[in-house]
């Protein structure tokens, strides 16, 4: 069993709004584990206590998948239909209601490149569900615009600090700079990443209850989350822009 809103919160993390339609899932030692992305940016999920049986599952399209699980409530039941040793539908059942969701072959879904961390790391911020609704609010208010800085500078104080800035590069725009402290090891930073991105990754994480964020000077940027109560953790790696 598991609950339709778990559920819901693990395939938003990776399908972030529509970005990545086409996944597969893969369960081992009953541990959900979900590879997603393209180049320049890509996401792992993972979901403890997901009681099914070890193997690979070829989502084709989890925009079908969500409305399905969408007319559910409460705890629902998963099991799983295959031919041989191909599992071909997934069967979710509430107590009203009882669904098929047909799977494609995993080999047509093809592979997912993963990157490594790099050497160091030049900003390393925790990030609070706080902090993440204020880094929401910003970009919202500048929705149009897609263009955000992440940089270091002084605050006042001459405390190392690092700005998110919002808003077009031209002098003449409308600008939001959010500040936050952590661990920076390097001053006059200036990378420039993709808001709406960004404001993805962030909205589908803000049931978690631990966030990090971690960025390179050689431009990657690496979010992580973690929910010990829904037993839900999740990877994202974003290259800057060019």
């Amino acid at each position: 069993m598991i609950n339709k809103n778990v559920l819901q919160s693990v395939i938003s993390k990776y399908y972030l709004g529509g970005l990545n339609n086409q996944v597969k899932w893969r369960i081992k030692d009953n541990t959900l584990t979900i590879y997603a992305g393209e180049k320049g940016r890509v996401c792992k999920v993972h979901l403890n206590n997901f009681k099914l049986e070890d193997g690979e599952l070829g989502i084709f399209d989890t925009d079908k998948l969500l409305k399905l699980v969408s007319i559910t409530n409460g705890d629902l039941l998963i099991t799983l239909e295959k031919l041989k040793s191909v599992f071909t539908k997934i069967h979710i059942a509430d107590s009203n209601f009882d669904l098929t969701y047909s799977l494609a072959d995993v080999l047509i879904l093809g592979k997912t490149t993963w990157y490594e961390d790099p050497d160091s790391w030049e900003i390393q911020l925790d990030l609070s569900p706080i902090e993440i609704d204020h880094l929401i609010k910003a970009k919202n208010a500048l929705n149009d615009v897609n263009n955000m800085l992440i940089t270091t500078t002084k605050d006042f104080d001459n405390n190392d600090v690092c700005e998110f800035i919002f808003g077009d590069n031209t002098g003449f725009s409308n600008k939001i700079t959010f500040q936050m402290s952590g661990e920076i090891s390097k001053e006059d930073l200036a990378i420039p990443f993709d808001s709406d991105m960004f404001k993805s990754i962030l909205s589908a994480n803000k049931d978690m209850e631990y966030g990090k964020l971690k960025l390179s000077e050689r431009g990657m940027v690496k979010l992580s989350f973690n929910s010990d109560e829904l037993g839900i953790s999740t990877e994202y790696y974003v290259a800057r822009n060019e």
